[in-house]
């Protein structure tokens, strides 16, 4: 074998034991022009001081799987079918149902304290990170500094993160090259953006810490009291299946990931949308309309479900977690029945 042959196994052997070598651009260049410029006004506008915040970022890698996964995001290549699949499993289900027993008495606080109920609560937990299974294989870093400088699409928004991510490990003493999360930067138990974490996150067991890695209190308490922010309505319907009948003279609505609503309950009625709510006819409702395995499904959206896609941008998302919240909820019922009688 040539020196060159040889050169070029090793490599390949390197690559093969070491995925991250295929995908890694490098660290952050400090001459680059953007990075530079981010380091000149976390400098001036937030007092960093420069060598440190420099020595930080020479610290994080680029990536190039990160720009890859964020490229291509499930809600954009599945079915409404297909993405269902993925997060309505038995297997789900049942660690959501013994996570709630486990944390039973947390949980009802919680709820009773802000009154967003415990199978919202579950079931964004539940899609986030399967209940603290699947928190994320990046370093927060490297996600949020590939996509700050080397992801035009949306640079702005990501630098906004790094800046944010950077003060909370300032103002929450946490070594910023530590902590781990999803490739988009989001961190911790319930996915958590950095700017959502100094937000909306809280200390719900009162030890002066919002620790969202560690601590299931903080974790519930957090995602509760970022619903309430964004108004989550207690004791409202999130959504309702609906089906068109004979009066709908509209083209099929086709699915789209809408976000808005600019409908109300008799609204929708009049259109020849059929569905059941306990809702007066002035609520808000929107028509959406998801694509199974057996065609066309259609539900329509009241004012706590467009809440939750505060959370996730994403219509797909938004169903997902009320159903599975739902489910475990359910299941937690059942069981309880069968060990009483």
């Amino acid at each position: 074998m040539t020196n060159k042959h040889w050169l070029a196994s090793a490599i390949a052997l390197l690559i093969l034991a070491f995925p991250a070598l295929a995908t890694a651009k490098g660290y952050v260049n400090l001459k680059q022009k953007n990075v530079v410029e981010f380091i000149d006004e976390m400098v001036e506008k937030h007092n960093f001081d420069r060598d440190e915040l420099s020595e930080v970022l020479a610290k994080a890698e680029i990536k190039e799987s990160i720009i890859k996964k964020i490229s291509t995001p499930a809600e954009r290549t599945l079915t409404w079918g297909e993405y269902r699949k993925i997060f309505m499993t038995p297997e789900r289900i049942n660690a959501g149902a013994a996570f709630w027993l486990e944390n039973r008495e947390m949980l009802e606080r919680i709820e009773l304290e802000t009154g967003v109920p415990i199978e919202m609560l579950v079931g964004i937990i539940g899609v986030e990170t399967y209940f603290g299974r699947i928190t994320g294989k990046d370093r927060v870093i490297d996600a949020l500094a590939t996509l700050a400088f080397d992801y035009p699409p949306r640079q702005t928004f990501f630098r906004k993160e790094l800046m944010e991510f950077l003060i909370l490990a300032r103002e929450e003493d946490i070594d910023p090259t530590v902590p781990m999360g999803s490739y988009a930067g989001a961190m911790g138990r319930p996915q958590f953006m950095p700017s959502s974490f100094r937000a909306y996150a809280v200390d719900a067991t009162g030890d002066g810490k919002r620790d969202i890695w560690e601590n299931w209190a903080d974790v519930a308490g957090s995602v509760a009291n970022y619903f309430l922010a964004h108004r989550w309505r207690v004791d409202e319907e999130v959504v309702a299946q609906a089906t068109l009948s004979s009066a709908w003279k509209e083209p099929i609505p086709q699915p789209e990931n809408t976000l808005k609503v600019t409908d109300t309950v008799e609204s929708l009625s009049k259109k020849g949308v059929l569905f059941a709510t306990e809702l007066c006819a002035d609520s808000q409702g929107e028509l959406l309309t998801y694509e199974t395995e057996d065609g066309l499904e259609h539900w329509v959206g009241f004012h706590n479900f467009f809440v939750i896609t505060k959370y996730n941008r994403s219509i797909m998302y938004a169903l997902a977690a009320h159903q599975l919240g739902q489910q475990i909820a359910s299941k937690v019922a059942t069981d309880a029945d069968s060990n009483a009688s």
